[in-house]
């Protein structure tokens, strides 16, 4: 789908990103640009504008859409969608535009008319709702913005008439609506110093072309992205440099954040949200508000989420208790730091055609993170060996400030004492409790448990029955090759490869543990294990490939694969 092709292009730059980090020290430091300096009193006023619009969504994957509203594979837009956007507790709504495709490619550049006021009438919807809405310049950034270092004075030329076309058509609309400059700003053929330049020269030009504009423009809240719309330090001070020199206090700084790459993919073996995971989180948002709210600029989270997860048009990369710390965690560091969110839902939370949320689960989770914490723990899962005596088996719980209160099944309360207990921050399910509720230990989940505390929402503890995965020899290609496999129970967590050296196998040769999803994906239905092409031709010829499958029930199975010309093999290993 288009939406996950998108997706793609944004975790090739966060990898680059990454890896880049993994080589330069001290970036998680804040920096001392924009020191502090006295703010205006409309600072305050922008400050308590930006807050009011928390929480908010993104209309993703629809005006930004390429070329068409539907051609990602959502519905035309109605008033209905803001109706419920806000009945579900939202204040704002980031309306990403895709302008180009709609444009004229040569001066003066003029958007088409019908386009233009379907673009208003979408805008002016959601702000009869009450919600104040961003609007902005999206994919532009990679279809033609990006040509900038070696097009200068056309892509400046386009850019800036893009942008006077819109801030005439809106420059009459309420100060409830707010303009972006332009979504993840990326240059080609550009150092790190180049681009610092030109995002400041198109943040600078978008200033001066709205403010000139007239109108409610001249008071407008303009919200500035860094290079990628990206939380690094050196990039928020290069911003917050810009933002310093326009001495505007209608200012807005934005960042995007889907958390530390390796874990927002799977790879690397990041398939927890450990203490890395967490810390990277507490960085990113600390780094926002010392760079920033410190010193009286709102910052808008422009898009948050995780990067393969969630999808329904395959199963969970990322395994979904693991989502679901994230997704708490976010809305708490987030409000402690004073960053006012915006979620990002292509298509995947909240199903455009029902108006219904795809998982009320994960939403009650997301909802209840804005004003209050939730209790979680180490996992949500307790696996029982089908083939052994049945035994106790210990989770640690995150209060994450809370109180444990009860255990539950489905409307009947657990006995504390009898069924479970718990000593400090470690829940104990019985051997007795866990024999009767896993009943007949058919595979898969058993039972449903819920730990309540004393707020938030309820952690669910999937009670699941399961035997070690068994693996079977398999014959294939390097365009198609599944290794038959009964799961009995157990899911995957990841896929290690390498070569007899101890160098690791696959595309992403950094690591040896691969990208879940895009060298390998497990098929529960189907019963196999799927190596994708992509992995298989990376493979050297002729030369073994030892792949080492970790499941959730902590079993490890060992595969041997080998490819010769467009052949493939595959042994498993006792």
């Amino acid at each position: 789908m288009r939406q996950a092709r998108s997706r793609r292009r944004r975790a090739g730059w966060v990898a680059g990103l990454f890896l880049a980090l993994l080589a330069t020290a001290g970036t998680a430091q804040t920096g001392a640009v924009a020191a502090a300096r006295p703010a205006p009193a409309a600072t305050a006023a922008a400050m308590d504008t930006v807050a009011a619009m928390q929480p908010g969504w993104n209309l993703g994957n629809t005006l930004d859409a390429i070329p068409d509203e539907t051609s990602w594979g959502n519905p035309p837009v109605t008033k209905a969608l803001f109706d419920t956007v806000k009945s579900q507790g939202f204040r704002s709504v980031r309306i990403p535009v895709t302008w180009g495709n709609h444009q004229a490619s040569q001066a003066p550049y003029t958007i088409d008319a019908t386009f233009l006021s379907r673009v208003r009438q979408v805008a002016d919807w959601a702000q009869a709702d009450g919600l104040r809405v961003v609007l902005n310049v999206h994919h532009d950034s990679w279809q033609w913005i990006n040509k900038m270092a070696t097009d200068h004075d056309q892509v400046l030329a386009r850019y800036n008439a893009t942008w006077q076309q819109i801030a005439t058509a809106f420059k009459d609309e309420p100060r409830t609506l707010l303009f972006e400059s332009i979504n993840e700003p990326a240059f080609d053929n550009a150092d790190d110093a180049r681009k610092a330049e030109l995002v400041d020269e198109l943040n600078t030009s978008f200033h001066s072309i709205v403010r000139a504009s007239g109108g409610a423009n001249a008071q407008r809240l303009l919200v500035l992205p860094t290079v990628g719309a990206t939380p690094d330090q050196a990039l928020m001070d290069d911003l917050a440099t810009t933002i310093d020199g326009l001495d505007d206090p209608n200012l807005v700084a934005t960042v995007h954040y889907y958390s530390f790459w390796p874990f927002s993919v799977n790879i690397a073996g990041y398939t927890r949200f450990d203490a890395t995971v967490r810390q990277d989180m507490t960085d990113a948002f600390a780094r926002m508000h010392d760079t920033f709210v410190a010193k009286g600029i709102p910052v808008y989270l422009g898009e948050y989420g995780l990067l393969s997860y969630p999808d329904y048009t395959h199963q969970d990369y990322v395994e979904r208790g693991e989502a679901l710390k994230y997704f708490e965690a976010l809305g708490h560091t987030a409000r402690v730091n004073g960053v006012t969110t915006a979620l990002w839902d292509p298509f995947s939370l909240l199903n455009r055609e029902t108006l219904r949320w795809r998982d009320p689960a994960l939403f009650a989770l997301i909802r209840a993170s804005w004003t209050a914490r939730s209790g979680t723990a180490s996992s949500d899962r307790v696996y029982v060996r089908k083939a052994g005596a049945v035994t106790d088996q210990s989770l640690t719980l995150d209060l994450n400030g809370t109180s444990f209160r009860s255990l539950w099944e489905g409307g009947g309360k657990l006995a504390q004492g009898v069924d479970y207990t718990v000593s400090h921050d470690r829940l104990t399910l019985t051997a007795a409790a866990l024999t009767r509720l896993t009943g007949d230990r058919a595979y898969g989940v058993n039972a449903t448990l819920h730990a309540r505390f004393s707020s938030g929402v309820p952690w669910r503890i999937d009670v699941t029955t399961y035997d070690p995965p068994v693996l079977a020899d398999a014959t294939g290609t390097t365009g198609a090759f599944a290794a038959p496999v009964q799961f009995r129970g157990d899911s995957l967590a990841t896929m290690e490869a390498k070569y007899a050296d101890g160098t690791g196998a696959g595309p992403a040769g950094w690591t040896s543990y691969q990208q879940f999803g895009t060298s390998f994906a497990p098929d529960y239905d189907g019963g196999t294990l799927d190596l994708t092409a992509d992995f298989l031709h990376s493979l050297k010829d002729g030369v073994p490939v030892t792949l080492t499958f970790h499941f959730w029930s902590g079993t490890t199975l060992t595969y041997e694969v080998t490819r010769s010309g467009d052949e493939v093999t595959g042994t498993a290993v006792s």
